[in-house]
Order: structure tokens, then C-alpha cells, then sequence
């Protein structure tokens, strides 16, 4: 998997979303002909103890890894790196960063 700049909380919010609406709508699609006369914290009990694992550890590490392709895809891995400050800090070299200090 590919490591980069983490996106914002808000962007991971919305991927996260991306993950869990479909899966819980699908979930109880597939759950409802069975469990009609479960009590409804049962059902959510379930439906949860499957939906959050796999979209933890499968669905949503998948959807950042392809908004990382596509952010470097659309903007350009020159222009990101400028814009990110933590890649600006690393194209500063030393040697300039305590010259500047010394004047």
C-alpha cells in the first residue's frame, strides 16, 4: 500500500461513509428475510460485528489507497509535494535551512 500525506479528517470521514453506507444497506437487505423476529439490538449487535472489521481492515484502507492514486493522478506529484508542507520541509536542504540561519 502506498504511504503519503494523510488526508484530511473530513476526506477520511467521507471515505469511511463510502465504506459503511453500502455495506450496512447490503447488510440488511441480506439480513431482514431471518431476522424479522430478532430483537433490534441483536440484529444491530450482527450486522456491526461484520460491517466495522471488514470495512476497518479491507474496505477502507482499499478507497484511501485509490484517492491517493487518483489526488497524484489529477494534480500532479510535482504540484502536490509544493503544496503539502511536510513535503515542502523535506526539499529544504539542511545545509540552506542553518546558512539562513546564521545571517
Amino acid at each position: 500500500m502506498t504511504v503519503g500525506p494523510t488526508p484530511s479528517v473530513h476526506v477520511r470521514a467521507m471515505i469511511t461513509w463510502l465504506a459503511i453506507f453500502p455495506m450496512v444497506a447490503v447488510g440488511m437487505t441480506l439480513m431482514a428475510p431471518f431476522s424479522t423476529t430478532w430483537p433490534p439490538v441483536l440484529r444491530a449487535l450482527v450486522l456491526t460485528a461484520v460491517v466495522v472489521p471488514s470495512a476497518v481492515y479491507l474496505v477502507v484502507p482499499r478507497l484511501l489507497a485509490a484517492h491517493h492514486r487518483i489526488i497524484h493522478r489529477t494534480t500532479g506529484r510535482k504540484r502536490l509535494d509544493q503544496s503539502h508542507p511536510a513535503c515542502r520541509a523535506r526539499s529544504i536542504a539542511p545545509s540552506r535551512e542553518l546558512a539562513s540561519n546564521v545571517e
